[in-house]
């Protein structure tokens, strides 16, 4: 059996990768591979004449011998996990493979304040620091300030990439905020909060 893995999650991929595969198996790198080698892989028996346990990582990179791949999935007897680190579902490849192949995802959960952080973000930087402000107190007893700062930073400097006009003097009030959170002895929400007022000033 083929099996495709992909996403983000690489930690719990190779769980499930060693579940799959077992404690012993083969572990081939695409980029080394050559088309000549794909029936050697797919198709080839061991010395002992039992089924291979296979992990192959990032054949989608290596075009020639992913393209191949959809020729050897009715053929192949082997217990094989192609790794891959990102998948364009787009390809002629993958839609051939979509068929009888079975895709696996793991994805990383996103942190569930990561909307909130862009709500609160976008309200002080339309001039609306007052609600901003609010919408803080409603969640700073049940969150880390630390890990809200560092989305808040993570955020401005995606506006800054989109040519935000008021990104880059954001990202300056709150650079200043993470220092005073580390070094002061203010307590760090209400750094974030003066933080958030300063920023709806601009």
């Amino acid at each position: 059996m083929i099996r495709v893995f992909y996403g983000d999650d690489r930690v719990t991929a190779r769980k499930m990768i060693d579940k799959q595969l077992g404690a012993d198996y083969e572990v081939i790198e695409a980029e080394s591979l050559q088309a000549s080698d794909m029936a050697s892989v797919f198709l080839g028996t061991s010395l002992f004449g039992d089924t291979r346990n296979i992990l192959i990582k990032d054949l989608s990179e290596n075009k020639e011998c992913w393209g191949m791949l959809p020729g050897f999935v009715g053929e192949c007897s082997h217990n094989i996990v192609i790794w891959e680190t990102k998948l364009d579902k787009r390809s002629a490849t993958y839609k051939a493979l979509s068929k009888d192949v079975e895709f696996k995802e793991f994805k990383v959960a996103e942190d569930p304040n990561k909307n909130l952080v862009f709500d609160i973000l976008d309200t002080a930087m339309r001039g609306d620091g007052t609600s901003a402000v609010k919408m803080c107190e409603k969640i700073e007893l049940t969150n880390d300030p630390y890990m809200f700062m560092g989305l808040m930073v993570t955020q401005t400097a995606k506006k800054l990439q989109m040519n935000n006009t008021k990104a880059a003097k954001a990202m300056k009030i709150l650079a200043r905020a993470d220092l005073d959170m580390k070094t002061t002895g203010l307590e760090s929400w209400t750094i974030i909060k003066m933080a958030l007022l300063k920023i709806s000033c601009l």
